[in-house]
């Protein structure tokens, strides 16, 4: 049990170091066995409520040498960040993300992902849409993922893109995930360090929609090196992008900029652009956050029909040339 304060009277009901009437030194986690070298909440192999302050401790914590940005290491905030695979080396990674579902995000990463190992990089695709994967069908990726003694190996597209999805692991690809908000997070930071994606320059992420479990998973558990947000021309597009758009300040996270997807289509007689879902608002939502505007993606019946085929990686995707150019040079700033 560790020292109790200096000047301590052993009186708690008017202690003010006192916490729900029970000293600090006191206190263990629900449930504690005592076994502090198989628990979640010890520190250094040690029970949080036995952590001791430093011998002579004055409790100022300005003039104290071991203080770390003005305060005592005792109350610095654990990073919670998930390990990676001893045998993964990935440079950089991408979560591509939409404040709702329907918008094509799926379809945005499968596209910018494509575009990026085209220009030689080694790429990969975690597919953390747990209960909606499509990222194998769009790929024609079939079959279950293998492993050995490193851990889970990726699977391969057709052009050298590796892949992990829940789709890749389950018996029967129909099989619904009908599984709760804590362990479909979990399966996604496995997706993370059990996954041996080898060497990679660019990791891309297809997060599911909106902004729950498994989204804040990411940008807690991941490093994630910058958002691309998908959205489409609607008016629910300024409130939705912003939702995303807050999300990751909240967690510290640059915005690339900003995909709006299915912008327009072009007329198969005279080429002219019909923006069938009125006129985009994209360029003043991305001024109004102080993002830039990656890319539009027309409506695209040959994209459509490829994906559903799994042959994406033979599709025309030029129009996102400028956005993986952006996506490039922020990264690499």
């Amino acid at each position: 049990m560790s020292e109790h304060k200096n000047g301590c009277t052993h009186d708690c009901s008017t202690c003010g170091h006192a916490k729900n009437g029970q000293c600090p030194s006191q206190q263990q986690s629900s449930g504690c066995s005592h076994d502090c070298s198989s628990c979640s909440h010890a520190q250094n192999g040690q029970c949080p409520s036995q952590q001791k302050q430093p011998e002579g401790c004055t409790h100022d914590c300005s003039s104290c040498s071991h203080a770390v940005n003005g305060q005592c290491p005792s109350q610095q905030p654990q990073s919670l960040l998930a390990p990676a695979n001893p045998f993964s080396d990935v440079k950089k990674v991408i979560a591509v993300v939409s404040g709702k579902g329907g918008v094509g995000k799926s379809m945005v990463t499968a596209s910018l992902a494509v575009q990026m190992a085209r220009k030689g990089f080694k790429v990969g695709i975690m597919d953390a849409d747990i209960t909606g994967p499509s990222m194998p069908q769009m790929f024609g990726v079939k079959g279950r993922a293998q492993g050995n003694a490193q851990g889970i190996l990726p699977m391969e597209t057709k052009g050298g893109i590796k892949m992990m999805s829940i789709n890749l692991l389950l018996e029967h690809v129909e099989d619904p995930v009908v599984w709760r908000g804590p362990v479909l997070a979990g399966v996604v930071k496995q997706f993370w360090s059990d996954v041996v994606w080898g060497e990679l320059d660019y990791l891309f992420i297809d997060m599911p929609p909106g902004t729950g479990d498994v989204p804040l998973t990411v940008f807690q558990s991941l490093p994630i090196d910058g958002i691309v947000i998908v959205t489409s021309p609607q008016d629910l597009v300024s409130m939705i992008v912003k939702k995303a758009s807050n999300m990751a300040k909240l967690m510290d996270i640059p915005v690339v900029g900003l995909v709006e997807n299915m912008s327009y289509v072009v007329c198969p007689d005279c080429g002219k652009e019909l923006h069938i879902f009125g006129d985009s608002k994209i360029g003043k939502v991305a001024e109004e956050i102080g993002v830039p505007v990656l890319a539009q993606m027309p409506i695209n019946p040959e994209l459509a029909h490829l994906s559903d085929e799994g042959t994406i990686e033979s599709a025309n995707l030029s129009h996102l040339d400028n956005a993986v150019s952006g996506l490039e040079a922020f990264l690499n700033k």
